[in-house]
């Protein structure tokens, strides 16, 4: 960095700094404050730097990147800073090493204000301190609608990691996760739990006949059953291969065989070839049901409704049974 003069010896004036705005006796304090000159790519600060100082730019540009925290983590957001805009603030107020990677991008000069200079101006001038308050302000209201962006792309990333790529339905991992919380809950509160496994008939002769294209579109079919066909509260995921799982929560055997009976139908009138010269159904699928009992784990559980699964396929498919 090049030191060029002193900010009362420039050409420079205080009427377009935003941290003097309409603080015309700001100028003075000023006078002696360094006016440096930096190359583009060149370096101002970093997490090295010793000594809070606040850096105005009266010309060119600078580039401020989060440098990484002793988390570990590290904030993308790379921000400019035009002319008028300063930065190092905090590194003044909270007399810490900046957090921050500053960089010129242009030929940029820099008004340099030490710590010492900077609260001086602030305990002497109301403005300033006025100002501060508003950057400060707006510096945090920004940081807020950054978190709450992250947050709702963290959201939206965390759900795709929990869906089926293929269905859209729960995966194994969001099942594996969340099937133990249910249970607990209907243990805990005393309330009804029922699960009805699910298996489409034939599927790898409808695969050898077909082709897996249209595989694909048969479960992207039967998915699309349970949702319509399920309450909000209700939950389908994709067990394995053509298994899906359906969880229904405050429902007894007796509704959750309901349940069954209703997608059992409607698996059967879906259609799964646009040419609907091929008849009806196009597929079709096993059901079997369990109710939650008292003591009863999660294994235990699923392996009730894969023997009722079982006896509907033994019973000829394309049915619902119940287990014992």
């Amino acid at each position: 960095m090049e030191n060029q003069t002193t900010f009362g010896k420039s050409d420079y004036t205080i009427d377009n700094i935003q941290l003097f705005r309409d603080v015309p006796d700001a100028q003075p304090l000023l006078a002696n404050c360094p006016v440096i000159r930096v190359q583009p790519g060149e370096r101002v600060a970093d997490s090295s730097s010793r000594g809070g100082r606040l850096f105005i730019v009266l010309r060119g540009a600078l580039e401020v990147e989060p440098v990484a925290l002793q988390s570990g983590f590290v904030d993308g957001t790379v921000t400019r800073v035009l002319p008028g805009e300063c930065v190092g603030e905090l590194s003044v107020l909270d007399e810490e090493t900046s957090p921050q990677m500053i960089t010129a991008t242009l030929d940029t000069d820099l008004l340099m204000v030490e710590a010492d200079q900077l609260w001086k101006l602030i305990e002497e001038s109301n403005g300033v301190a006025r100002n501060l308050l508003r950057l400060l302000s707006f510096r945090v209201r920004t940081a807020n609608a950054q978190l709450r962006r992250r947050q709702k792309v963290g959201e939206f990333y965390r759900q795709l990691s929990t869906l089926d790529g293929l269905t859209g339905l729960h995966n194994r991992a969001w099942l594996d996760e969340n099937l133990p919380v249910c249970v607990l809950e209907a243990h805990r509160n005393q309330r009804p739990l029922s699960v009805v496994m699910i298996d489409l008939d034939y599927f790898k002769r409808f695969n050898d006949t077909h082709g897996h294209l249209a595989g694909d579109d048969a479960l992207k079919t039967a998915s699309k059953v349970l949702k319509s066909a399920l309450r909000p509260t209700d939950f389908a995921a994709r067990y394995g291969g053509e298994e899906m799982l359906v969880i229904l929560p405050d429902s007894s055997q007796e509704a959750g065989a309901l349940v069954a009976r209703r997608l059992c139908e409607h698996m059967r009138q879906a259609a799964v070839f646009a040419d609907m010269r091929q008849p009806l159904p196009h597929i079709t699928a096993s059901f079997g049901v369990a109710a939650l009992q008292s003591g009863q784990d999660v294994p235990a559980l699923l392996a009730a409704a894969d023997s009722a699964l079982y006896r509907a396929k033994e019973a000829g498919r394309d049915r619902v049974a119940e287990a014992n």
